[in-house]
This record gives C-alpha cells, sequence and structure tokens, in this order.
C-alpha cells in the first residue's frame, strides 16, 4: 500500500458484536488517511445555470488538530474547511459560498481561525458568505458565522452559547481516601495549573477564569461589530452562555433570515448578483458523490467508522452494526488538558 498510516492518538477501539446464525460475516476497519484532493458534486441547479455557488459544510468540533480516522471523519477539521474555501476562491465559475455549519463549536483558537479564513476569503475574492445554520450552530458554530455576510437559520436551529468554558475535573479527595497522594516538583507555584492528582487552589483557577474572561470579551465584540441589528436591551441574557432556538435567535438579531439550505442558496445569489446557479459541493476523490445538498461531502464508502458484511463477495449486503462518532470529544482529552472552548458541551457524549 501507498498510504500513510494515520495515529490513532494512541487509541484503539474493538467493537464486541453478538451474531444469531451461522452467516459469513467480515469486519473491516479503515485506518488509513483520505486523499486530500477534491472532486466537484453539483447537488442541485437551477435552470440555464452557468455560475456556480459552492456549498461548504462545517460538521462536528472545530479544532486544528489530527482527529483519529477512528473518531467522525478523521482529519484537520481546520485544514479541510481551508481546502475547500481555496477551491471556491480559485474557481471564477464559484460566484457565492454557503457555509453549511452543523457544529456545537470546538477550540477557541480553531473556530478563531476560521473566522479569520472566512473574512480572509471574502475580502481576497470578493465573493459573498451565506451561513445556513442546520440543527446546531452553537458556540465556536456561531462565531465562525460571524464571519459570513448573512446567516440563515432554520426555525429549529440550536444556536447562541455565546461563551467560553475550560473545564477541569480533580481527582485528589478521592486518591486520598485510598491513602494516594500526589506532589509535584515543579517551577513555580502555577506549572501545575489545575493539576488534577493535587487539592485544588483558588489562586490557579483565577488564572484560567483571567484566560476565559479575555476569550469571552473578544467573543462578545465580535458579536456586536458583527451584528449591528441586536436587542441590545437583551443582550448580557444572550450572552450568559444560553442556547437559543433559530426563531428566538432572529428576534435578538443574533441572524438575519429564517430558512434551509435552499433559502440560503438564494440569498447568495441575490448577493453575487446572479440570477441562477448550480449548487456544488467538494468531495475526497474516492468518497462517495454528494447527491443533495444535505448529504455530506466527506463518507467514504465504508465510513469512517466499523462495518459489518454480512454475505460474501461484491454482492454481499453491508450493514452498518456499529459506529462511532465522536465528533464532540475534546481533541486532547485529558483532565489537566486545560484547553479552552467556544463549545456547547451537551453535545459531548
Amino acid at each position: 500500500m501507498n498510504k500513510n498510516l494515520r495515529t490513532a492518538s494512541g487509541v484503539l477501539l474493538f467493537g464486541t458484536v453478538l451474531i444469531c446464525g451461522c452467516t459469513p460475516v467480515t469486519v473491516s476497519f479503515e485506518l488509513f488517511g483520505r486523499e486530500k484532493k477534491l472532486a466537484e458534486t453539483v447537488v442541485s441547479e437551477d435552470d440555464r445555470a452557468t455560475w456556480k455557488i459552492a456549498v461548504i459544510d462545517i460538521q462536528g468540533t472545530i479544532v486544528d488538530a489530527n482527529l483519529p480516522p477512528f473518531f467522525s471523519r478523521g482529519g484537520n477539521p481546520v485544514d479541510d474547511i481551508v481546502a475547500r474555501l481555496e477551491m471556491a476562491g480559485a474557481d471564477a465559475g464559484v460566484k457565492a459560498v454557503v457555509l453549511r455549519i452543523n457544529s456545537p463549536g470546538g477550540s477557541v483558537t480553531g473556530s478563531d481561525e476560521v473566522y479569520r479564513e472566512v473574512i480572509r476569503f471574502r475580502e481576497k475574492t470578493g465573493k459573498p458568505v451565506v451561513v445556513s445554520m442546520a440543527e446546531v450552530a452553537a458556540s465556536g458554530g456561531y462565531y465562525v458565522s460571524l464571519a459570513a455576510d448573512k446567516i440563515v437559520a432554520h426555525p429549529t436551529t440550536i444556536t447562541g452559547s455565546i461563551g467560553v468554558i475550560i473545564p477541569t475535573i480533580n481527582f485528589s479527595a478521592g486518591l486520598a481516601k485510598i491513602g494516594i497522594v500526589a506532589r509535584s516538583v515543579k517551577s513555580g507555584p502555577n506549572k501545575d495549573l489545575a493539576n488534577p492528582l493535587e487539592p485544588m487552589r483558588e489562586s490557579q483557577y483565577a488564572v484560567l477564569q483571567n484566560l476565559v474572561d479575555q476569550f469571552y470579551d473578544e467573543f462578545k465584540a465580535k458579536v456586536k461589530s458583527r451584528r449591528p441589528n441586536l436587542d441590545m436591551a437583551k443582550f448580557g441574557e444572550m450572552t450568559d452562555g444560553r442556547i437559543v432556538s433559530g426563531k428566538d435567535a432572529l428576534a435578538l438579531g443574533l441572524v438575519d433570515s429564517l430558512g434551509g439550505v435552499r433559502d440560503a442558496f438564494e440569498e447568495a445569489k441575490q448577493l453575487a448578483g446572479i440570477p441562477s446557479a448550480k449548487m456544488v459541493k467538494y468531495q475526497p476523490e474516492g468518497s462517495i458523490r454528494p447527491r443533495t445538498p444535505y448529504a455530506s461531502a466527506d463518507e467514504l464508502p465504508l465510513g469512517a467508522a466499523m462495518q459489518m458484511g454480512t454475505g460474501s463477495g461484491a454482492g454481499g449486503t453491508e450493514i452498518n452494526m456499529l459506529q462511532v462518532n465522536a465528533s464532540g470529544l475534546f481533541p486532547n482529552p485529558g483532565p489537566s488538558a486545560s484547553c479552552a472552548y467556544y463549545l456547547w458541551l451537551a453535545e459531548v457524549p
């Protein structure tokens, strides 16, 4: 094989499946990285369409890190998004972009990087960007939306969750009960911030709170600057971390209109000044071609999870018995990671 085995972050997953009957069963794992070359597929088009509008999916956790191929789609989410923006920018036939967001957010840095790349795309190419919110566009998903010219939310979209979190956990009290005591040898009092094995120290949490406040102020500043029609009387409420429906987001001024991906497509055509267009998606070569604007442009023939096939040969029926989707997991899981996130935690299993 000429493909490189992608690192699985030291994690191996084993599935135990109860099988009835004597039907031959095969189990396969996808262990290899995806091809980075992208191909274009038309997923919808108007009559007599000449120009194109690219639909780019932003799904799952937004992080600038390589996720294991066992989890979700694998790869680096920021890299995947930027590669598609570059492809849309280089194509003179593409007159606008629709960002289809279905994400609970992600890391502070990853979300900000995507935000900056969307701003850069608009400034460099002059092509408008419209966000189409799907089921969830919360926290970092909303942060990225702020970079667009227009935001279209479905009435039942879950959005908002404007805020920052640094998750920590502490085991010291439980360990002490069984006679285990930890002590770090460190160069300074804050070298082991939020160490989960030693008693909690409020002075250290004050350091983390300062970071949270800094990132939170930046988030709120972007909301104010990018959403001029906000209901400022309710600004404190809408930025306290709560989630809202797409319908409520419209009333608060967080989004511009209600509708689905086709409504965002119409908005993009209007901003681009074109009467008709084709909707296109970019998928890695060798992956399943998306059939409609709602299809993911990243699915491999057998998916990114364990697959089970019944029967034998090419005519066997493929049955997905176990699918592992960890797109909501933190990219660097661990109680002492102390990473900052624009993330709606209800999406974490």
